[in-house]
């Protein structure tokens, strides 16, 4: 169910990309994120092709010189049309195809290309498109987003606040736009049900070579029950019955599908850090049924989701870890900016009491800011980044100053 009112950063950000850049615009992001809304509202009359419809796989397969057929790209314009080219990962030749298509009709067309995957035309080989595209992430929604869906020039934006009962319904059902706008526990259960099922069962099964799709579902299940807590390789193979490197490259997939992302340790300038261990999160924090784990992943996908869009978008770099030592003291996350850590976050679901570990980490990493994130703290408005030592802070008053 489509929620018109409901804008996406991700459409401001595409159309200011074919308006000042020729480059394709290579979208990637979790299945039902809604990513074919958003790229085919941009498309042009006639423009949008979906890899499952029939009519316009046959139009894809049969190459570039049909698609400028159909489009008319032989006639002169005022302006580049825009063609969405959706799933189209699922064509074993789509580098080949866009490559042909934008080599030759570059200066007509503007390309959008979806997928549930990662669009890495590195690990497939074939032609290389490099300088070809750009490559954007579209995340569940987030705090920032629903507050204003235009994207802030900075990477922190100004204060601002979201309405109590959206933001509860945002914790309690995800930031999956389907769920999140129906609002219904019922459809919610078995809407998470299904997508497992089809990721499972649809995704892996067409993009990779895995058979064991009753182990790999319970690998998912199992990893759904972990989301916040560091990996153990070797237990969860146990758990699966798997060999390590077989459960590695399963994680790595899942990783792959959007289904959940993995952090890592940050170790420099960390004395006694552990340097192993991956923290994994799934996309959909509601699925995690702990509230502390549930509060920590919420946390964490808005983290993902900022330093994504940032990079993405020509901020900088930026990426997110998280600290842990050999003595026991650990920081949810650290994010880093230009490979400096820029910010720390402890998430907490309702304790309110400052941990000691921001500022014994605070003062390690050089961090600049150090924040407490509670869920269950009412909004401040007030900016969190203006003071530089540890502090707590609403986790709604963090998320709205985040894209």
């Amino acid at each position: 169910m489509a929620d018109p009112l409901l804008r996406r950063s991700l459409e401001h950000v595409l159309r200011e990309h074919l308006t000042s850049l020729r480059q394709m615009a290579f979208v990637a992001g979790p299945r039902q994120v809604g990513k074919t809304t958003v790229c085919r509202a941009l498309a042009s009359p006639q423009a949008y092709f979906n890899w499952d419809d029939t009519d316009h796989r046959r139009a894809i397969v049969a190459g570039p010189k049909e698609i400028a057929q159909r489009l008319g790209l032989e006639r002169l314009r005022g302006s580049p049309l825009v063609a969405v080219f959706d799933e189209l990962h699922r064509f074993a030749r789509w580098k080949g195809f866009l490559k042909g298509l934008f080599d030759t009709w570059g200066d007509s067309l503007r390309i959008v290309v979806t997928g549930s995957s990662r669009l890495d035309v590195y690990r497939r080989g074939g032609d290389s498109l490099m300088g070809r595209y750009m490559l954007y992430h579209m995340h569940p929604l987030s705090v920032g987003e629903l507050c204003d869906a235009r994207p802030a020039d900075e990477p922190i934006g100004p204060p601002t606040s979201i309405d109590d009962a959206r933001f509860d319904t945002l914790c309690a059902r995800g930031g999956f736009p389907e769920p999140f706008v129906r609002d219904d526990t019922r459809f919610s259960n078995r809407w998470q049900g299904l997508r497992v099922q089809q990721l499972v069962r649809e995704d892996v099964r067409d993009l990779t070579g895995i058979r064991e799709l009753d182990q790999l579902e319970l690998l998912v299940v199992l990893l759904a029950e972990r989301s916040g807590t560091p990996l153990s390789y070797s237990n969860l193979a146990g758990e699966v019955q798997v060999s390590v490197d077989t459960l590695r490259r399963w994680i790595s997939t899942l990783c792959t599908l959007h289904h959940g992302f993995l952090v890592r340790p940050w170790f420099k300038n960390v004395a006694r850090s552990l340097r192993k261990e991956p923290k994994w999160y799934l996309a959909d924090w509601s699925a995690a049924k702990d509230p502390g784990a549930r509060a920590e992943t919420m946390v964490a996908v808005h983290l993902k989701k900022a330093v994504q869009s940032w990079t993405d978008r020509g901020l900088g770099h930026f990426e997110l870890s998280y600290l842990r030592d050999k003595d026991g003291r650990e920081v949810d996350f650290i994010v880093t900016r230009e490979k400096r850590p820029w910010f720390l976050v402890e998430s907490k679901l309702a304790d309110t009491t400052l941990s000691s570990h921001l500022a014994h980490f605070q003062r390690q990493t050089g961090a600049r800011h150090a924040l407490q994130a509670v869920l269950e703290l009412p909004h401040v408005p007030a900016d969190c980044f203006v003071r530089e030592h540890p502090t707590v802070v609403p986790a709604r008053t963090l998320f709205a100053q985040l894209p």
